[in-house]
């Protein structure tokens, strides 16, 4: 969903804020530490929808907002602070991407730090765990919503009422079709200021069956694999071209006991140096909430969960400088729809800091990116691996002094 909207205070915004409790606390909702500019805003018209409709059914039923509400996608505060500004006991919240998390601890902190307790983050069945309202940005792909109305209708108060909102450009009736499928009621929303919310309902028993995480087989070397990935992983359960030339040409890894898997996607990486090289613990880490669950699934699927951990960090902020001998990287070449290479120089400096002298990161790239001499600039010597007519692989030696 869009985060670009109509300044906060405009709009709805500023005829509701008199009679909104939750105008004045959305108004000064701040993105960081996401980027921040003066043409991007932290909530928008869908969030105030979402809120709005939600408010609208309970008034129908007389009813005060619930003790406990379930929060999904939301990116910088808008729903669960607001949730709790209108009435709502306290909210359990799943995001993805690490950067929102963040940016709703931070407002909550700024804001309304004696709320501290009422705000829960959690994987994302558990925060949808016996719900009976649920607060929902819609996400643009479809798969996505598949995967998450399947974790709502499985763990939810067969009663839930679902209000997802978004912005109408990124909406389109497949969506409607997603939730039709797994809840008996859909009510789509008049539009207001280009925003639509679809509100779900009531829980099918006859549904189908959910496909995540979804599983695929794969082999490489002659060392077969699964990889089992939910729909918000980048490459869902794919062995991506890039991914897989980097396997095709490890070097020899005999002389480390840690990998550091950084931006680790779906945990192939990890698992197939796992499978291959017994000696080695794998330290993988991804922005993605999704990714650490996906990564950690294929553990599971391969049996060599004992020998990998994987979390959540931005770039690889957990760990010391200079404590690593290897670290693999298939840096993301975009942020949502914009393609930048900011995110794999942050990603390829943060390996320069945790590297040791003489430890080495491989990295895969699109070979039109040319990133070869930053990596010799950023880490060290560089030296190519493989190479065919998309991609090129690398290994960097870092030298400290």
């Amino acid at each position: 969903m869009s985060t670009m909207s109509e300044p906060a205070g405009a709009g709805a915004g500023a005829e509701n804020a008199a009679a909104d409790p939750a105008e004045a606390l959305l108004a000064q909702l701040s993105r960081w530490p996401d980027v921040q500019a003066q043409n991007l805003f932290a909530v928008d018209a869908a969030d105030r929808l979402v809120l709005d409709t939600c408010a609208g059914a309970l008034a129908e039923y007389g009813a005060p907002w619930p003790e406990s509400v379930a929060v999904i996608g939301d990116h910088y505060g808008a729903l669960a602070l607001g949730a709790l500004a209108r009435g709502a006991g306290r909210v359990r919240v799943f995001t993805d991407a690490l950067t929102s998390r963040r940016a709703i601890e931070n407002n909550l902190a700024a804001l309304a730090p004696h709320w501290s307790g009422r705000v829960e983050f959690a994987a994302l069945a558990e925060a949808a765990r016996g719900a009976g309202h649920v607060l929902m940005n819609l996400p643009r792909g479809l798969d996505v919503l598949a995967e998450q109305a399947d974790a709502i209708a499985a763990a939810a108060d067969p009663a839930v009422q679902v209000f997802a909102g978004g912005r109408i450009k990124h909406m389109n009736r497949s969506m409607n079709q997603v939730l039709a499928e797994r809840f008996a009621q859909l009510d789509v929303s008049l539009a207001r200021q280009k925003s639509r919310v679809l509100t779900a309902s009531g829980v099918l028993e006859n549904r189908p069956a959910s496909r995540y995480p979804q599983r695929a087989s794969h082999r490489v070397n002659g060392t077969s694999f699964t990889l089992a990935a939910g729909a918000a992983t980048f490459g869902a359960a794919r062995l991506d071209p890039g991914t897989r030339l980097l396997l095709e040409h490890l070097p020899d890894l005999s002389g480390h006991r840690t990998l550091v898997d950084l931006a680790c996607g779906n945990g192939s990486i990890g698992i197939y140096a796992a499978l291959t090289h017994p000696q080695l613990r794998i330290a993988a880490c991804d922005h993605s909430a999704s990714a650490v669950a996906s990564t950690l699934a294929a553990a599971r699927a391969n049996h060599v969960e004992d020998r990998i951990d994987a979390v959540q960090d931005d770039a690889l902020s957990r760990l010391p400088e200079a404590s690593a001998t290897l670290i693999t990287l298939n840096p993301p070449f975009h942020i949502g729809n914009t393609v930048t290479a900011d995110i794999a120089y942050k990603l390829i400096d943060d390996a320069a800091r945790v590297l040791a002298d003489g430890g080495e990161l491989v990295c895969v790239f699109n070979s039109h990116l040319r990133y070869r001499s930053e990596l010799a600039r950023r880490i060290g010597p560089t030296r190519q691996l493989a190479r065919d007519k998309t991609f090129t692989v690398t290994a960097s030696t870092r030298r400290r002094g």
